[in-house]
């Protein structure tokens, strides 16, 4: 259990920090990410990983984007609840770019989604990501790579 917790603690984290950055359009994101990071005693490797995510978005978010709205039928990306987005992007992002398994990524942005969202949106988070992982071949029961939590 004690590897799940810095990762879910660094997912709490990047969702902050992108949530912030999103809304104010602007700001140096490792700004942010230094003041937001204040609030969490996270080990060097799970505050890494919440700088992993947080970049990796933010470098990739118009990518993510478009591939969320091939996959969110009837909404675009701008028109989503800024948790839901923000949650979206970081699933996405650990879909392409790591070998955390794939019921873990839906999993943990499904709790990340009834945490911090409103109440459809754990539901909606979860036929999105269904869908965006069968879109880039990443079935459910994938049990890929290292095996991070």
């Amino acid at each position: 259990m004690s590897g799940r917790v810095p990762r879910r603690a660094s997912r709490q984290l990047a969702l902050q920090v992108l949530y912030a950055v999103d809304l104010a359009e602007a700001g140096d994101a490792d700004e942010v990410f230094a003041s937001v990071a204040q609030n969490f005693e996270l080990p060097a490797g799970a505050r890494a990983f919440a700088r992993e995510l947080v970049r990796g978005v933010i470098a990739r978010r118009d990518a993510l984007d478009e591939l969320l709205a091939r996959h969110s039928e009837h909404w675009r990306v701008s028109r989503m609840a800024a948790v839901d987005r923000n949650v979206l992007r970081i699933a996405v992002f650990e879909l392409l770019e790591t070998h955390t398994p794939t019921s873990v990524v839906i999993d943990q942005a499904i709790e990340l989604a009834r945490r911090f969202g409103d109440d459809p949106s754990p539901g909606f988070v979860n036929g999105v990501l269904d869908a965006v992982a069968r879109a880039v071949e990443r079935p459910v029961g994938r049990t890929a790579g290292s095996g991070l939590a």
